[in-house]
């Protein structure tokens, strides 16, 4: 009996066989998401105070990641071509040509200066400028307008056109 106990305690103590590798199965990976493109002209207010071209890089960064296109837009109250064409990006009236567009407006009477600092300056306005990789202004831009009910009919063609430009 003592020899029996002994072969089952010595069964008992053995290693158990390792069971076989097995690969385990491939994970799905989610198919990349379809982000659909903005429908709609968005208008972000420049933060006053802040040193422009670091902004203006942050904000290009924001736009790429949201798939849009950034223009620096430079107005002023009592501008009537900078209100109307505020008026009709904000009315959904430009979106149908540049919906994918998020304009970062500053007011030409608060930013003159620091504007100015960093390229973007223009004798007209309305400003809509391409920035540079830099943040700063390039020069690529359009300004100024026609005063009255043309005023945003006559900058859609400009503004595609600088748009277009490489």
């Amino acid at each position: 009996m003592r020899k029996l106990f002994i072969v089952l305690w010595l069964a008992a103590c053995q290693r158990e066989a390792p069971m076989p590798a097995t690969t385990p199965p491939p994970t799905a990976q989610p198919a990349p998401a379809v982000v659909p493109k903005p429908t709609h002209i968005d208008l972000v207010t420049a933060l006053a105070e802040v040193p422009v071209a670091p902004y203006v890089q942050t904000e290009m960064a924001r736009a790429k990641a949201d798939h849009r296109r950034l223009l620096v837009y430079v107005g002023a109250t009592w501008c009537e071509p900078c209100r109307r064409f505020h008026d009709a990006a904000k009315a959904g009236q430009l979106d149908d040509t540049f919906g994918d567009l998020r304009l970062l407006e500053f007011d030409l009477d608060r930013d003159r200066d620091r504007l100015a600092a960093d390229g973007y300056h223009s004798d007209l306005i309305p400003l809509l400028a391409l920035p540079g990789p830099d943040g700063k202004g390039n020069g690529r831009g359009m300004q100024g307008s026609i005063k009255g009910d043309g005023a945003v009919m006559q900058m859609r063609p400009r503004l595609q056109e600088l748009l277009a430009a490489p």
